[in-house]
């Protein structure tokens, strides 16, 4: 391997690891905030790419499909909900919450479809998906959110399971391609070119983590999640509403995702089932940063990112395995660092 091939594959892996990095943070936001560990996410940025390739070619995107049915499962949930709390007054802002706003997206994406703009149709394709995240916590999670996070794993798992087979069953299994957002390359030498797709990853994930990083510390809606998502406890206490916090984290971890697809989209073949896979990765770089550290969140997906590249170089056949090894010695070191921590604070006490 000589100096060009390397930058080439380094290349490669920073925009490999910006993509992990932007689903590592919607995954550890979500887990801080609900102890949930949205198996799903990679599953909605399919949804969305599969959606931004069907209006390419003209056809109406299935995720509107997805979106109407659990519309109709909120909507009978919050309508027995309601009726068992003697509180069906509430059912206006019940119908507009999760019956109304909802489909918006869903009529914006039926209108782009017939447009000529490609913006038009990414913006579209993007909010098509975000009325997912808080849909599937109300139907599927928030009835089990007491429950252990073992628990609430494997819920999610079945939950993916079901969302790769609805796919199946409305998008098909033909993989789709869509058209870059931004076409040529840039030469940074004279053996080594980036494309304009590469680097609008890279700097979309940069501006993502800054933008989460100034939320988090500047606005309060990022205090109200992070006060969820150090003390669930205290924040109840001071008024915040537990399944309010966990339906923005899915809002938000459902944007990402959607944004994640549309990148992903031109330089890789989707497919219905795609999601798991980059899930699991993402999820190696969210387990570096401890379910909780996005800095560190951020670290592990550049340290996945660019393994993974130069493994595909090395034993394509491997890579994989390369990947998920990493987990290996990652756990053993934190598991290590629990016990140190535990151990000081028993001789403190």
């Amino acid at each position: 391997m000589d100096a060009n091939i390397a930058m080439i594959l380094l290349a490669d892996g920073l925009a490999t690891a910006a993509v992990y990095l932007i689903i590592g943070l919607g995954l550890v936001l979500i887990f801080s905030v609900t102890r949930v560990i949205f198996v799903p996410f990679g599953s909605i940025a399919v949804f969305s790419a599969l959606s931004l390739g069907a209006m390419e070619m003209g056809r109406l995107p299935a995720a509107i499909n997805l979106v109407c049915l659990f519309v109709a499962l909120a909507l009978v949930m919050e309508f027995v909900r309601l009726w068992r709390q003697q509180a069906l007054r509430q059912l206006p802002r019940a119908l507009l919450f999760w019956g109304v706003l909802p489909l918006l997206p869903c009529a914006f994406a039926a209108w782009a479809t017939g447009q000529q703009s490609e913006l038009l149709r990414v913006v579209a394709a993007v909010l098509l998906v975000v009325p997912l995240g808080p849909l599937v916590e109300r139907v599927a999670l928030r009835p089990v959110a007491r429950a252990s996070v073992l628990a609430l794993l494997i819920v999610a798992l079945v939950l993916d399971l079901i969302l790769s087979g609805l796919g199946l069953l409305w998008f098909g299994p033909e993989g789709l391609r869509t058209k870059a957002a931004l076409d040529g390359s840039l030469a940074l030498s004279a053996n080594l070119t980036v494309s304009y797709q590469t680097l609008l990853t890279i700097s979309v994930a940069l501006v993502l983590a800054l933008m989460f990083y100034v939320g988090f510390q500047r606005t309060r809606m990022g205090k109200v999640l992070h006060a969820t998502a150090s003390n669930p406890t205290g924040a109840r206490l001071v008024g915040i509403r537990p399944a309010f916090t966990a339906t923005i984290a899915h809002i938000v971890g459902a944007l990402l995702a959607g944004i994640v697809g549309v990148l992903i989209s031109p330089v890789a073949t989707i497919y219905y089932d795609s999601g798991l896979i980059l899930t699991l990765k993402a999820f190696v770089a969210a387990i570096i940063g401890g379910m909780a550290s996005y800095p560190l969140t951020a670290l592990g997906a550049l340290l996945v990112g660019v393994s993974e590249s130069f493994a595909a170089f090395w034993d394509s056949g491997l890579k994989d395995a390369i990947v998920f090894g990493l987990l290996i010695p990652i756990l053993v070191i934190r598991s290590g660092i629990s016990r140190h921590e535990e151990s000081d604070e028993e001789e403190g006490a």
